[in-house]
């Protein structure tokens, strides 16, 4: 299936940006479906770390464990682990304006895994399709109103 893109651009300084949008506690802030993230262990891959995200999908809560890998300052991985739809996301922060301003991309593939292959077809790639465009509209404002 197709990558989901969504880029968005944010008055704010990339550092700025880059360390919010990495920090799982930020997640339910800006991302719709999350209900809660944690972090759990530095032991990731790469140099990142792990961490346990609860999403809202459809009428269920499904937790999913989510390798995170940072490649500052404008890089970051994250790889599903486990669960029946694992999300795979490559985001960029790229410097605007010298600097003063930021666009982030996040690019998201999804990997259906027993129940899984009928869920991402009939409702989780809708619902990231509706979903990611109106996170990186809530990441902007959450950003720009000074939050972070």
């Amino acid at each position: 299936m197709a990558t989901i893109v969504a880029s968005t651009e944010i008055l704010r300084r990339p550092e700025d940006v880059f360390a919010y949008v990495t920090d799982p506690s930020h997640l339910p802030d800006w991302q719709e479906s999350v209900v809660r993230a944690e972090k759990v262990s530095d032991a990731a891959a790469g140099g990142g770390f792990i961490s346990v995200i609860t999403r809202r999908v459809g009428p269920r809560e499904m937790k999913m464990t989510a390798e995170i890998t940072l490649d500052p300052p404008g890089r970051w991985t994250v790889r599903g682990v486990d669960g029946p739809v694992r999300g795979n996301v490559k985001g960029t922060v790229e410097p605007l304006a010298d600097g003063a301003r930021s666009r982030v991309t996040i690019e998201l593939d999804l990997d259906g895994h027993g129940l899984g292959k009928l869920l991402v077809p009939l409702v989780v790639r809708r619902q990231a399709q509706s979903e990611l465009p109106k996170n990186m509209q809530n990441l902007k404002a959450t950003l720009e109103s000074g939050a972070g």
